[in-house]
C-alpha cells in the first residue's frame, strides 16, 4: 500500500480567531501548544493498493498528561477513518492511557472495519501466488486495564474481543482453490485473561530511552461466548538507548504462541506496519511466531531541526508447533524511513517507511515511531 498526507493542521481548543487562513500556515509548520496542555493534529491521508483502489481517510493524535502536569506520562489517543472507492471503509483507535502518577495504565486498540484480507494460506512455506481474496466486516477491541503495584510495573486484566461476519471467501482464479480455514464463515471469539507490564517509557510515540516488557495470557472458550476454543500466551519486549542527543537504538522481540481451534484471522500474524514491515499483514501466519527487529534513528538530522531518518532490519519465523521452529524458514526484512518533527514541543514525529523483501516493497504513513 503506498500513503501520502498532505500538510498537517493543528487545532486549538480555544475558537477560531479571525485570519484563518494564515493561523493554518502558522500552525501547520510550528507547535504552539503549552508544555502540559493538550495537543490535537488532525490531517487527511491519500493511499492506494491493489484490494482497495484510491484510500482518502483523516489520521488525527491527542496528546495529554494527566491533569496537566509535565511530570506525568504523555498519553496518546491515535484515530484513522478511511473510505475507498471500493466502498470500503474502517476507522482504528490506539490508546496509551497514563494516569496521575502512573496510577493507572490503560493500554488498547479498536477497530471497525469492511476490508478486504489476502490470504496466502497457513504455515511457514505459503507460495505469493495468486491468494485468496476474503471480504468481511471485522471488529476488534482490545484494552488491557493496568494498575501500577511498584514504580514502572503494573498488572491487570485484559480482554479481547474480536468479530468476524458477511464474510466471502474468494478463492483465485488461476490457482487450486485453498483448503477453507477455520473461522471464513465468519464469527465472534471473546478472550479473558491478564497481562503483566513493566514499562519506565515517558514518551510512547517516541522513546528515547526506556524498557516496555509485556507478557499476557488470553483465554478464548465457549463458555464465554466464543465460537472456539484456544488460548495464546504473547510476550513483547523493546528497549531504547540513545547514542547521542539525537540518535537512538532500539530493538524489539516478540513471541506469539497459540493453542487450540485458532481462526484464520486471529493466527500469529507476520507483516504489517509495526514489525516486519515490507510483508503484507499475515502474509505468513500460523499458530506460533518469533519476531525481532533493530532500528536505528536520527531524530532529527543534524543538519536540520525537522527532518530525521531511520534504518530498520528484522526477522521472523512462523511455525505449527514450537518444536517446529526451523532456521530455512526465517524470512528477513529491512528499509528506511524518513521522519518529521509534528509536536516539537511533545517531541512527536511523523513516520513515513519503505520495507523491502524478497517480494517488494511496502510504504507506511503514521505517528509515532514503529515500536
Amino acid at each position: 500500500m503506498f500513503l501520502l498526507a498532505f500538510g498537517p493542521e493543528e487545532f486549538s481548543f480555544a475558537q477560531e480567531k479571525p485570519g484563518w487562513i494564515k493561523r493554518f500556515i502558522q500552525k501547520s509548520i510550528s507547535d504552539t501548544t503549552s508544555n502540559g496542555k493538550p495537543s490535537f493534529r488532525i490531517y487527511p491521508t491519500l493511499a492506494y493498493s491493489p484490494e482497495t483502489s484510491f484510500e482518502f481517510g483523516f489520521s488525527s493524535l491527542l496528546l495529554f498528561q494527566a491533569k496537566n502536569d509535565t511530570l506525568n506520562r504523555l498519553s496518546e489517543i491515535q484515530a484513522f477513518t478511511f473510505i475507498t472507492l471500493e466502498a470500503q471503509y474502517g476507522i482504528w483507535l490506539d490508546n496509551a492511557i497514563y494516569g496521575n502518577k502512573d496510577k493507572w495504565f490503560v493500554l488498547g486498540r479498536t477497530r471497525f472495519q469492511r476490508f478486504p484480507l489476502l490470504y496466502y494460506g497457513i504455515g511457514p512455506e505459503t507460495t505469493g501466488n495468486e491468494p485468496a481474496l476474503i471480504d468481511a466486516n471485522y471488529i476488534l477491541l482490545r484494552q488491557r486495564i493496568l494498575r501500577k503495584v511498584v514504580p514502572n510495573l503494573f498488572i491487570g486484566p485484559e480482554v479481547d474481543y474480536q468479530q468476524l461476519y458477511n464474510t466471502k471467501f474468494n478463492q483465485p482464479d488461476d490457482h487450486d482453490a485453498y483448503e477453507l480455514p477455520i473461522g471464513t464463515g465468519g464469527g465472534r471469539n471473546l478472550g479473558l485473561g491478564a497481562a503483566l507490564v513493566y514499562d519506565n517509557r515517558h514518551n510512547v510515540l517516541n522513546v528515547r530511552k526506556g524498557l516496555f516488557g509485556e507478557i499476557s495470557f488470553l483465554n478464548y472458550a465457549k463458555s464465554l461466548a466464543s465460537d472456539h476454543n484456544f488460548y495464546g500466551v504473547n510476550l513483547d519486549i523493546r528497549s531504547s538507548h540513545p547514542t547521542n542527543d539525537r540518535n537512538v537504538l532500539a530493538w524489539q522481540f516478540l513471541g506469539n504462541f497459540f493453542t487450540g481451534e485458532v481462526p484464520f484471522n486471529q493466527l500469529a500474524l507476520m507483516g504489517g506496519e509495526m514489525i516486519m514491515r515490507g510483508y503484507y499483514s499475515g502474509r505468513y501466519r500460523d499458530k506460533n511466531m518469533l519476531a525481532t527487529q533493530v532500528e536505528h534513528r536520527w531524530l532529527p538530522f543534524k543538519f536540520s531541526k525537522r527532518i530525521g531518518g531511520t534504518v530498520f532490519a528484522a526477522a521472523a519465523v512462523v511455525a505449527p508447533r514450537v518444536h517446529e521452529f526451523s532456521w530455512k524458514h526465517i524470512r528477513p526484512s529491512g528499509g528506511v524511513g524518513l521522519r518529521y518533527l509534528l509536536f516539537p514541543k511533545k517531541d512527536i514525529f511523523l513516520r513515513l517507511d519503505v520495507g523491502f523483501t524478497k517480494e517488494g516493497p511496502g510504504f507506511y504513513l503514521f505517528t509515532g515511531e514503529a515500536f
